[in-house]
């Protein structure tokens, strides 16, 4: 079973918390080259040192600044491979899927399924709302986007997925012996990690309702499919696909996507749809094609400690 496989007397919590801290700095460490880069700018142009996210963001060059906040990720992602090898002991695999290699079909379906839908959502909004949208597309521009993009967002959602649906979840599955509370926890601190999301100042705190729901279903996915396969998938396809097709000037990424949404943000009932009705059906469509069973069990059953 996933959530037991890091699930061992020698795990105490104090390594979880000191593997976290390392995987903290690490991701500061993977700021500098923005840092740097920012500080240059200013000595080399005179430009006024940026002291907001917002001015950080529209410093440089969108896909300069794009490649710049990713490429932490990957100090991240390097520093959960050496906390889990070296200081837990275990496999990468043991923290990836309880199978004996890694599903990529898995991967795939869940990355194709959530692309179709958010390819062919926005498509409708596009068409239904024209006066909302523009269509933006710049052939050089994106195609830089796309390599960057290609080449870097799986890096940053496989890093958050490690971090809360896999290491955190054993970590918590380690101190509360049980898995409800893991996933009701790496959810609520899912959710907390957008505090500082543009979106949340131009939505309010119901935004975090789509946010840790999201944390939800990705949990829920990993308990019941025992690994983190389609939650991978998931997450790759809706930044990948996000960042490629449609941008705002309060998103989180600013990007030479295909379209560019003029709207003003609002805490409607499109925030909420996906929490109450769209995840409740992927949770079906992946229930019936993997066979899953035993709900209850594999979301909020005892964890039995291996001797």
């Amino acid at each position: 079973m996933f959530i037991e496989q890091g699930i061992r007397p020698e795990n105490k919590f104090w390594k979880y918390l000191l593997g976290s801290v390392f995987i903290i700095t690490a991701s500061f460490v993977g700021q500098l080259p923005l840092l740097i880069a920012v500080i240059g700018k200013t000595i080399l142009t005179g430009a006024t040192y940026p002291s907001t996210t917002d001015g950080i963001m529209h410093f440089f060059e969108s896909n300069l600044t794009f490649f710049l906040l990713l490429i932490s990720f990957v100090f991240a992602l390097a520093s959960i491979y050496f906390v889990v090898r070296y200081l837990h002991q275990q496999t990468f695999l043991s923290v990836t899927t309880s199978r004996k290699k890694v599903d990529w079909n898995r991967i795939l379906f869940s990355f194709g399924l959530w692309s179709v839908f958010s390819i062919g959502s926005t498509l409708v909004f596009y068409f239904s709302n024209p006066n909302l949208y523009v269509f933006d597309f710049k052939p050089i521009p994106f195609a830089v986007l796309f390599v960057i993009a290609v080449a870097l967002v799986p890096i940053q959602t496989s890093t958050e997925e490690y971090v809360f649906r896999s290491y955190l979840m054993q970590g918590f599955g380690n101190l509360a012996r049980n898995k409800w509370f893991p996933l009701l926890m790496t959810s609520l601190i899912f959710g907390a990690m957008h505090l500082f999301n543009p979106e949340v100042e131009k939505m309010g705190n119901i935004i975090f309702v789509y946010y840790i729901g999201t944390g939800l279903f990705l949990g829920i996915i990993t308990l019941m499919d025992e690994g983190l396969e389609l939650a991978l998938g998931f997450h790759a396809a809706n930044n990948l696909i996000g960042a490629l097709l449609i941008t705002s000037d309060w998103s989180a990424f600013q990007t030479h996507s295909v379209f560019k949404d003029l709207s003003e943000p609002q805490a409607g009932f499109d925030i909420i749809m996906p929490v109450v009705l769209v995840y409740p059906v992927l949770l079906f469509i992946f229930s019936r094609k993997y066979q899953w069973t035993d709900w209850k069990e594999k979301l909020t059953g005892r964890i039995d400690v291996k001797n």
